[in-house]
């Protein structure tokens, strides 16, 4: 019975390691099973190092970098020319030197397509794109990170938030995306982000 508990401590210290809180005395009441056992006993003997948390994003810390009202913009939707999407919001701003030109409705990739974070450029324009993958029509296409573009969806329109893109930032008003489409060049900037 006395192995069968060292066994399940040296279990916990174990698993606990991988957790980044393997405290002195777990290691200590583990120190007598490596003795015992001889497969553990070849093991070369480590001192316990102090495992230091990764920073997580708090509530303060993410609400320190958003512009206060609903669309929740990032600060960094403050300047220059920019297409603004929030995932949490799931919205589409277009910015001009901190001035709102327009706001539209989006809708994002798949679990299993999802669409990336980050800070882009819009690299590439089309009109009139047709997937080359999956042979679905695209009309005022923007791209911005590989095959991911901000483009009119008539699947978003007719089912909404019931279906998702393949990475694609889908947007359902096709007049306001053209109005956008017309006002964006190459060059701009994309910030998608979830706050």
């Amino acid at each position: 019975m006395s192995i069968l508990r060292k066994l399940g401590a040296t279990t916990t210290a174990v698993a606990m390691l991988g957790v980044g809180v393997l405290t002195a005395a777990t290691a200590e009441a583990a120190a007598p099973v490596a003795q015992a056992a001889p497969v553990l006993a070849a093991a070369p003997k480590v001192a316990p190092k102090a495992v230091v948390a990764p920073k997580v994003a708090t509530k303060s810390t993410a609400a320190s970098t958003l512009v206060p009202g609903k669309l929740r913009l990032d600060k960094r939707c403050m300047t220059g020319r920019i297409l603004c999407s929030n995932k949490k919001t799931r919205k589409l701003v277009f910015m001009v030197n901190g001035k709102l030109q327009a706001v539209v409705d989006a809708r994002y990739g798949a679990p299993r397509t999802p669409t990336r974070n980050g800070s882009f450029k819009v690299y590439r324009k089309s009109k009139n794109r047709v997937s080359s993958l999956y042979k679905s029509p695209m009309p005022y296409a923007m791209f911005f990170s590989g095959g991911e573009a901000i483009h009119y969806s008539a699947d978003f329109r007719a089912r909404g938030y019931n279906g998702a893109s393949h990475g694609c930032l889908n947007v359902r008003d096709k007049a306001k995306l053209a109005w956008i489409f017309a006002r964006v060049p190459v060059g701009t900037k994309v910030l998608i982000y979830s706050a």
